[in-house]
């Protein structure tokens, strides 16, 4: 059962005032990522606290790179399922995590920040490890 939507509207919002575009079907996730040219970011957002306290804004803080990638994407794991489910295919061989990262470039996967990769670091420690990724690949 998803959780309720006046739960994630704040922490959807987030994303979305930051220029992230939401796939809240399959269909979407399906039509974006694997045909997106450039490089793209997927955002698998969630509740829990590390998402609020590290990745949502380790991602936003990385955007201020002056080079950043050319598409941002969402989907909200625990709301949006089949989206999530659709978003996760294309991350594989990674097991489903959220809040997790991904970064594609001509629509393949080129670099993925997972949960535990997330927890307990800093939202800056976050940033700089997609800026990274920010220099490699866009």
């Amino acid at each position: 059962m998803p959780y309720p939507e006046y739960i994630c509207t704040p922490m959807r919002e987030e994303l979305v005032s930051a220029g992230f575009t939401e796939l809240k079907s399959p269909t979407q996730v399906d039509e974006i990522i694997p045909n997106s040219k450039g490089t793209l970011l997927l955002m698998i957002n969630s509740v829990c606290g590390c998402a609020a306290g590290t990745a949502r804004p380790g991602v936003k803080i990385s955007l201020q790179n002056s080079k950043h990638p050319d598409k941002l994407v969402t989907v909200f794991a625990g709301q949006d399922l089949d989206a999530t489910a659709e978003a996760r295919k294309f991350t594989l061989p990674y097991p489903p995590s959220s809040p997790s990262i991904g970064l594609f470039k001509d629509g393949k996967l080129v670099h993925f920040i997972e949960r535990h990769h997330i927890e307990g670091r800093p939202a800056q420690v976050i940033a700089e490890n997609l800026v990274a990724a920010y220099e490699e690949f866009c």
